[in-house]
């Protein structure tokens, strides 16, 4: 995938790449790795568990088509570096990202 595509796709979480800190620097976007980006050697996990359950089990596009949007996969792995505050705020914009998506039928 092109840099330019990968950098506004939305992952299966609601994220968009370049809005992680680590897009480029540590990782190409989640469906470019097959949901296995550098910080899963740091957990202990061989894949996201967001992008485990949503695109490989379920076979989802995105959370957003899922019933339990959010789910406890979005707070098991928090990055340490970024303050509960705006961990909250991320989660909230993630969360209403996937369900503008999953309404506008993406």
């Amino acid at each position: 995938m092109e840099a330019g595509k990968a950098e506004e796709e939305v992952m299966a979480c609601g994220i968009i790449c370049r809005e992680c800190n680590y897009y480029r620097a540590d990782c190409e976007g989640c469906r470019a790795v097959k949901g296995a980006p550098f910080w899963v050697a740091f957990v202990g996990v061989d894949c996201c568990p967001i992008y485990e359950c949503c695109v490989v089990e379920k076979r989802f596009d995105h959370c957003g088509q899922c019933d339990d949007l959010p789910c406890e996969r979005f707070t098991r792995f928090r990055d340490p570096t970024v303050s509960e505050e705006n961990a909250a705020r991320t989660l909230e914009s993630m969360v209403a990202r996937l369900k503008e998506m999953e309404q506008s039928g993406e």
